[in-house]
């Protein structure tokens, strides 16, 4: 479930589009949390402006959902330049690279999201366009073959990834700024909940907000998908004001738990704990038996697992740990791992 959540891509409808882009901070003043970086990317944007000279390139990783795609928007919106957004898997050949690169003007910002996700190919032409703004490219074949160099305008290329450790060394040593967003404190989440709500005209009390907040697991875009199901409820079963008793009502229903804890999350802490005898357990065995992809677990799952203390990475697995058992009720010494905790 937590997955729909997440992904951008499953955001069919352009009313759910028009929803993403309302609630979409537009200033370095709209955003809130990841002080630090919002503070020096400040200094670097301001610093890039006087010099009259194109943001260096910027690489934001971490878990999905956390603000990537938005502060590349802000980004450009400070800059006040264009910004082309594009992806990783979408770049099949050197002329789809072609075409976006010499289409942007003097400055503009192109975002390539999943950008680890990229043609090897198409990533050896990027370095060339990243480092000396143009691109060489081979036209027709065999004797005819020849070399055409084209120049580009100087531009600030975004990159956004989950999994930065797939991003090879030398497109990773060619961006200067590089950052790590991490999971939200529950206190900016609830701001961010007071913010949407306001937005969208949807009366919320503060108890209903710190619940929200509470079970949406640090990340702002889970926020905002559960502040649209929570509304639901409230319209429905309540006189349209989301109350703390209809968020609590309504996110039981969703099967998301007071730690934020959704089914496939209890499912994978089970299968570790139950089935495994709380590990070590490789990553495409817990995929097994919990029904879900490997990636999916290890990109969208694990990280907030691993966060919150429910289960840790070693060199043989995934091992559960003294958290995990305390949330299922279950006594470590029982029978389960015994020397995890001694």
């Amino acid at each position: 479930m937590r997955e729909d959540y997440l992904n951008s891509e499953n955001i069919s409808s352009s009313k759910d589009k028009e929803f993403e882009n309302i609630l979409r901070p537009k200033s370095f003043g709209d955003f809130f949390g990841q002080d630090q970086i919002i503070n020096n990317v400040k200094v670097f944007v301001k610093a890039a402006k006087q010099r009259s000279e194109p943001l260096d390139h910027v690489i934001l990783h971490g878990p999905p959902g956390l603000g990537k795609t938005t502060l590349s928007h802000i980004i450009s919106n400070e800059l006040a330049t264009n910004l082309k957004v594009t992806s990783g898997p979408v770049l099949e050949k050197a002329a789809d690279l072609a075409g976006l690169l010499t289409n942007l003007e003097e400055g503009d910002v192109l975002f390539i999201d999943e950008i680890h996700r990229l043609n090897k190919v198409i990533e050896e032409y990027l370095y060339s366009a990243m480092e000396d703004f143009k691109i060489d490219l081979m036209i027709d074949s065999g004797p005819s073959a020849r070399s055409v160099q084209i120049k580009l305008n100087p531009f600030t290329l975004i990159g956004a990834t989950t999994r930065s450790g797939l991003l090879s060394a030398p497109l990773r040593s060619r961006f200067s700024i590089n950052f790590r967003l991490e999971y939200y404190s529950k206190d900016i989440l609830e701001n961010i909940v007071k913010r949407s709500a306001k937005i969208l005209k949807i009366p919320v009390d503060s108890k209903a907000a710190k619940e929200i907040a509470k079970r949406s697991r640090g990340t702002p875009r889970i926020l905002n998908n559960l502040l649209r199901r929570v509304r639901d409820f409230a319209e429905v079963e309540g006189d349209g004001k989301i109350t703390h008793r209809i968020s609590i009502k309504s996110l039981d229903a969703l099967k998301i738990d007071k730690k934020g804890l959704d089914e496939m999350d209890n499912k994978i802490i089970e299968a570790i704990v139950k089935k495994f005898n709380g590990g070590p357990v490789g990553i495409k065995t817990i995929a097994t038996a919990c029904g879900e992809e490997a990636n999916t677990i290890e990109e969208v799952y694990e990280p907030f697992l691993v966060q919150e203390g429910y289960i840790k990475r070693t060199q043989k697995g995934r091992v559960a740990t003294k958290t995990s058992y305390e949330h299922l009720g279950i006594n470590p010494k029982g029978g389960f791992q015994n020397s995890i905790f001694e």
